[in-house]
């Protein structure tokens, strides 16, 4: 990257990385974003060094000349104008996952998927961890790549979440492993179609050849199907059936290798996080632990102590005899349908975020049969979600709009003694909360801070 000129477009948390990246590895950094540097405030320190160009608060045309390159933000979608006229100029566009692999190194392993995304690469995280490898958990899951890549050694693991926007804008990008977990409505808004959709996921894996590897979910007929467009080996992970290869369950028992002769790795009931969707995230880490050349005993191990990850099924107390669950990451319908299969006692849920045209249906129809007894609705989706209970029978629910304590307040009025409050909203947070991470933490505090009775 010396001497290029590389516009950064973006100054979220990976667009500072990326100009912190490219500064130390010599290019002409200028930096863009709608808002003022006053506006972005104390997030910008990194960036104060000598050389770098800031063009904060203008349009991001006004920025193009005289670059080789432009790296964006994973909230700007490539279709955007300024993408297109910036390729028009014969500029470069990259994202900011493409730069740090560019100019990083390691053993890279890329998870994506609609749901578990998170669980998955914090756990192969531990399980690199436990079996001695130096690893960095990067991407989508908090840490921006960029932010490491300069420090990773040929030997290092990099476990690297990546969300579809990231996959967009991918080009060089070519993992040893990488994972599709499964498929199902989300960011429609955005990608419109089911098919634009899975063909961005499909991604992750373009450029694997050879003796890379990917895990498919075998019983996702979105990702089995996506086995017909791999070029490497293709290794898979069931909950429910016997593929041909791969971590699967037989006799209660979690198992890896060929259908024919596989090898035990632990009991099922060894696995700390609860719910058969962790399983499934527990499945899809083995497979990818193993192939990275982990040994069972290992994985076994980290299967036996992870806890899991803040914001997704996570306890935040117990009060009264209620306990209140922040499953803040449920940001679409099924990963709220997972929480949901995973409460066993009458649990009142708050529901509802920013719009994201998701289909609220299945989930409505599961929230119908299973142990949820109320429903407080949020947000800009709150009537929407509120209308689709009714459509399937479910009139337990009142709106709460925007007003996240009362949301809470009321939860707690109508929960039971030895029942939950749950907290998975299936949407966005974006109309109340800078991220759903904001969310939590909000839920958690206001939690923590209610008086016992």
């Amino acid at each position: 990257m010396i001497g290029k000129h590389v516009l950064v477009w973006g100054m979220a948390r990976s667009g500072v990385a990326a100009a912190k990246l490219l500064n130390d590895a010599g290019a002409y950094v200028r930096i863009n974003d709608l808002k003022t540097a006053e506006a972005l405030g104390d997030s910008m320190a990194p960036l104060k060094a000598e050389g770098i160009e800031w063009r904060l608060g203008e349009p991001v045309e006004n920025c193009l000349d005289g670059m080789d390159m432009m790296v964006i933000s994973p909230g700007i979608p490539a279709e955007q104008p300024a993408v297109a006229l910036a390729r028009s100029k014969g500029i470069e566009v990259i994202g900011e996952v493409e730069l740090a692999y560019r100019l990083g190194r390691g053993h890279v392993v890329a998870v994506t998927g609609t749901n578990g995304k998170t669980t998955t690469t914090t756990l192969l995280g531990e399980i690199f961890k436990n079996a001695g490898r130096i690893s960095y958990v990067v991407g989508n899951i908090g840490d921006p790549y960029s932010a490491y890549a300069s420090q990773m050694k040929d030997d290092d693991m990099v476990v690297c979440e990546l969300s579809s926007f990231q996959l967009e804008t991918v080009d060089t990008f070519r993992p040893e492993i990488s994972l599709i977990l499964n498929l199902t409505e989300d960011h429609l808004n955005r990608h419109h179609t089911m098919e634009n959709y899975a063909a961005v996921k499909e991604r992750v894996f373009m450029n694997q050849r050879g003796d890379d590897c990917v895990v498919l979910n075998y019983d996702d007929p979105i990702t089995r199907g996506m086995a017909a467009h791999v070029k490497c080996r293709v290794v898979w992970f069931s909950r429910t059936q016997v593929p041909p290869e791969g971590a699967f369950v037989k006799d209660r028992l979690i198992m890896f290798g060929r259908s024919d002769a596989p090898t035990p790795v632990c009991k099922v009931e060894d696995v700390y996080i609860p719910g058969p969707h962790n399983l499934e995230n527990a499945l899809a880490a083995t497979a990818a632990a193993i192939c990275a050349g982990v040994p069972a005993p290992v994985v076994r191990h980290t299967l036996r102590t992870f806890h899991g990850v803040e914001h997704r099924i996570e306890t935040v107390r117990v009060l009264d005899g209620v306990k209140y669950i922040n499953d803040s990451k449920g940001t679409n319908p099924d990963s709220t349908v997972k929480a949901v299969e995973t409460m066993k006692e009458p649990t009142v849920i708050i529901l509802g975020g920013s719009e994201k045209n998701s289909d609220f249906g299945k989930m409505c129809e599961v929230i119908r049969r299973n142990p949820i007894t109320y429903a407080v609705l949020i947000g800009k989706t709150g009537e929407r979600i509120g209308e689709a209970l009714k459509a399937h029978g479910f009139t337990a629910f009142e709106y709460a709009g925007y007003d996240f304590e009362q949301a809470i307040r009321i939860s707690r009025a109508h929960a039971v003694t030895g029942g939950n409050v749950l907290l998975s909203p299936a949407c966005a947070s974006f109309d109340m909360f800078s991220d759903y991470e904001a969310r939590g933490r909000e839920f958690k505090r206001i939690v923590n801070e209610l008086k016992e009775a």
